[in-house]
């Protein structure tokens, strides 16, 4: 049966897509991708690059990177119904995302649209969080500890408040809105047990403690921020 697939590749590094991955890219027959600058390929087609077979058709669409949802989601239901035609004159058709499809992705919503039309399957993929835990030899969480995942542009209030009770907290996208969570975290006197990485897992990862930054840095698209307050010493590779 013709299927379409999301298929996590990680955060960066081609050796960190998982051999499913791996095997169900080499099955597809179309591939979806998003359309970079310029018509250039993403940063999910070129983590994925090694393993994309020669006959393969890509096809680059692009995904409005905007905060109006009515553009947006105009965008993905054209997508979405260029691929369930695909599926439906049997081919398979898969859709590459950075990180895991179901951490803030674009699939999650396109997949919702075709629920019921198609058959729809999601392969797993390696967080960002979840490598930069790795990179930096240390737990997301022990025991009873709790832990957070949370957008930089979230509402102020609801990022206070997950940095107040957890005991670990992960800050995606933190460069959209550094100087403001810098604050929130520097009156909490949390810099020194908060680490920035960018770029997880690609040749320009570089990992600071949120101590050795200022306040007016500008940040790389692709950082994140762990806070781990019960952790005495975060060491920096």
């Amino acid at each position: 049966m013709a299927s379409f697939f999301g298929i996590g590749v990680g955060p960066g590094d081609s050796e960190l897509l998982t051999v499913k991955a791996v095997n169900t890219i080499k099955q597809l027959d179309v591939l979806y991708t998003p359309q970079a600058h310029k018509g250039g390929k993403s940063v999910a087609e070129k983590i994925a690059a090694p393993y994309l077979p020669a006959n393969l058709e890509i096809k680059r669409r692009h995904f409005p990177m905007v905060k109006d949802w009515e553009i947006k989601m105009k965008s993905w239901q054209e997508i979405a119904v260029e691929i369930g035609h695909d599926v439906e004159n049997g081919n398979n058709v898969g859709f590459l995302t950075l990180g895991d499809p179901a951490v803030y992705s674009t699939f999650s919503y396109i997949a919702e649209m075709l629920k019921g039309q198609i058959n729809v399957q999601t392969i797993a993929g390696i967080s960002s969080f979840s490598q930069i835990a790795a990179s930096l030899s240390v737990p997301l969480m022990l025991d009873e500890e709790t832990l957070e995942v949370i957008p930089a542009t979230a509402d102020i209030a609801q990022l206070e408040k997950a940095i107040d009770v957890n005991d670990n907290v992960i800050i995606m996208k933190i460069a959209t809105r550094f100087d403001q969570i810098y604050k929130i975290l520097e009156e909490r006197d949390l810099l020194e047990k908060t680490v920035i990485v960018e770029n997880a897992s690609m040749r320009t990862q570089k990992e600071k403690k949120l101590v050795d930054y200022s306040i007016d840095d500008k940040l790389p698209y692709f950082s994140t921020a762990l806070l781990k307050k019960r952790q005495k010493n975060v060491k920096i590779n």
